[in-house]
């Protein structure tokens, strides 16, 4: 049905009565044997694996229709894995860099200055 606006039409091209839907996921949760799962627990994977693909969250709250960010962050879950990249970005820093100046060692005629990171 190409000139459908619908993401998941009916047969016959029209929207899915919630009963139908709800049926629908009701018996593949059984022929699945998944217990414990409710169709709204949908909504925090798609948030989740939007997050841990690296999707901003601005883009998360908006394909997902959340009123603000927070919110975004009640849904979405992290594992420590997806972090990596993220703390892998200290790696890039010439070393030694100093981020607090006082950790500058103190000697005569050296003064501390501020070093920007560039890309």
């Amino acid at each position: 049905m190409p000139d459908c606006d619908l993401a998941f039409p009916s047969q016959n091209g029209t929207r899915i009565l919630d009963r139908n839907l709800f049926r629908a996921f009701h018996n593949a949760m059984e022929r699945a044997q998944i217990e414990n799962f409710r169709f709204h627990d949908l909504r925090h994977t798609f948030a989740t694996r939007l997050v841990q693909a690296s999707v901003g969250i601005y883009e998360v709250q908006k394909l997902g229709r959340w009123k603000n960010a927070s919110m975004v962050m009640r849904y979405a879950h992290h594992n420590p894995e997806s972090l990596r990249s993220s703390i892998e970005v200290l790696n890039s820093f010439e070393k030694p860099f100093i981020t607090i100046l006082a950790q500058f060692p103190k000697k005569e005629g050296l003064q501390a200055s501020l070093k920007l990171a560039t890309p």
